[in-house]
């Protein structure tokens, strides 16, 4: 039999996500998702899961709860074995119709099982610096829907009790209905200045917040402008939010990047960012990809000892040199007395991994401080193996063979232009989302302007700084038509972020 998990997403930020959550997600055959859970989670399905979006923002709903009922019914049953995955926002069963799901699943005889998620009412609020309880003011807490069944009669909620007990109010989906919902608290005798907060986007970097009285809450939201998704906390607890607020100091919070690495790397430079506050629109160029054929790398990592020096210009130099060992039954031995040389600290760090420590490493991170180096270590006359991508620069070769070097260019591995669709990027520099588009490597600039023309570019280099590792990336910038507004110092990924926080400053 088929079976339904109904998944909670949490609120937003990725590493909120349970890990039984992602494990699902990993599992599925088919993958039906909200507006609320972040599109990000549907990198971990496989390429073969069916995914489907069913909407639900605010009232605009891809698809009515009845029709999606009936597709989780429908997909549960139209074939054996399969894992259905139900994505949704938060928690299932908190103010998320997850609970009417499971009863349309039990009518059909569909078995299910749900899996809670972090809901917003406890992670917003606490990303905005409020606690929603603390023994100086509270110890309770209510969570409210502010959006009410609209078939229903009469409303379930008890505004005399709420307004009278002194806990923490939280209400889900409330922002159209606020003027309601602080005039009846105060109606039933809160005090109009009781502090009350919205969180809007609650964890994600899209987050803002702010605190107002219970009076004025309404007024202020609509004239900066809040709408859905965002949570309405009312109480004591809110006065809290100045001095405890974190996230909301990030320094990048907000701000667009655009990563334009493979996307076998995006994840290491998008994950700095977003602990910065950043959002990160990935947008992979180049694709990595091994070579068709591979028997001349088989035969160079039979005689690897031969070389008095081996030379990595890139960490996919290293992982894919090393798949080839490793299929070979071969290890770090094989290297023998071979000295090994790395054009960076992170190409360095995936060597360390593989069990080999890199004997040289240049203060500056580029082929031509490579060169220098091994000039100065007597290079003439030895042997040295370059594993490379098959298109690469060729000064440090043509230098070390200038030098009375015997140089092998051994190609690992090729890069190629990905198939990225550029909508996303081009919409979101039409409603200015983007602030930095970051180039790692003049492949990348190169692919960039394959997938959006200089010309279609053009129009937002007003708003948007560009951001280059190193001054090798920024003349191939530079061919496209544009300088650099951003270069790193220390041409590494670190070294890349903190320019562009320089910039900011």
């Amino acid at each position: 039999m088929s079976i339904v998990y109904l998944v909670g997403a949490g609120p937003g930020d990725p590493g909120l996500l349970t890990l039984r959550a992602k494990e699902l997600i990993e599992q599925a055959d088919v993958l039906i998702y909200d507006y609320l859970a972040n599109k990000e989670f549907l990198s971990f399905a496989s390429p073969e899961c069916e995914v489907i979006y069913v909407g639900k923002k605010g009232g605009d709903h891809t698809l009515p709860q009845d029709r999606i009922n009936t597709l989780l019914v429908g997909k549960a049953l139209e074939e054996e074995g399969r894992i259905i995955v139900r994505l949704k926002g938060g928690d299932p069963y908190v103010f998320g119709r997850g609970a009417e799901e499971a009863e349309e699943l039990v009518e059909a005889g569909v078995a299910f099982e749900v899996v809670p998620g972090v809901t917003s009412a406890v992670a917003a609020p606490a990303y905005a610096g409020i606690p929603i309880t603390h023994r100086r003011f509270t110890s309770s807490v209510s969570f409210i829907t502010g959006h009410e069944d609209p078939t229903k009669d009469a409303t379930s909620i008890n505004w005399g009790a709420l307004a009278a007990s002194g806990s923490t109010l939280v209400f889900f989906m409330g922002v159209k209905n606020l003027p309601v919902i602080s005039a009846k608290l105060i109606e039933h005798g809160m005090r109009p200045d009781m502090p009350c907060a919205l969180v809007h986007w609650g964890t994600t970097c899209r987050q803002r917040s702010f605190v107002s009285s219970l009076d004025r809450v309404a007024e202020e939201a609509q004239a900066l402008g809040y709408k859905a998704p965002s949570l309405i906390i009312v109480g004591e607890v809110c006065s809290l939010k100045e001095r405890l607020d974190w996230f909301e100091m990030k320094p990048l919070l907000g701000l667009g990047v655009v990563v334009t690495r493979s996307r076998e790397q995006a994840s290491d430079l998008s994950c700095r960012l977003r602990e910065l506050g950043a959002c990160c629109y990935e947008f992979p160029t180049i694709d990595i990809a091994p070579l068709d054929d591979d028997a001349p790398v088989r035969e160079a990592a039979k005689t690897l000892s031969a070389n008095d020096w081996v030379v990595f210009t890139s960490v996919n130099g290293v992982w894919r040199f090393f798949d080839v060992l490793d299929d070979m039954g071969l290890d770090a031995r094989a290297f023998g007395a071979a000295k090994v040389a790395a054009i960076g600290p992170a190409t360095a760090a995936a060597l360390c991994e593989r069990g080999i420590r890199a004997d040289f490493v240049p203060e500056k991170y580029v082929a031509e401080d490579v060169v220098d180096g091994l000039l100065a270590r007597g290079v003439a006359g030895r042997k040295v193996l370059i594993p490379r991508a098959r298109m690469a620069r060729e000064v440090l070769p043509e230098k070390l063979v200038a030098a009375g070097a015997e140089v092998t260019v051994l190609p690992v591995y090729e890069t190629r232009l990905a198939d990225a669709d550029p909508g996303e990027i081009l919409a979101a520099l039409d409603k200015g989302g983007i602030q930095f588009v970051t180039f790692t490597s003049s492949s990348t600039v190169e692919n960039f302007f394959a997938r959006i023309s200089p010309e279609a570019f053009a129009p937002y280099k007003d708003q948007v700084k560009l951001a280059c590792i190193g001054p090798v990336t920024a003349k191939t910038l530079e061919r496209f038509g544009f300088a650099p507004d951003v270069m790193a110092g220390e041409y590494t990924i670190p070294g890349l972020i903190d320019a562009i926080m320089a910039s900011i400053t």
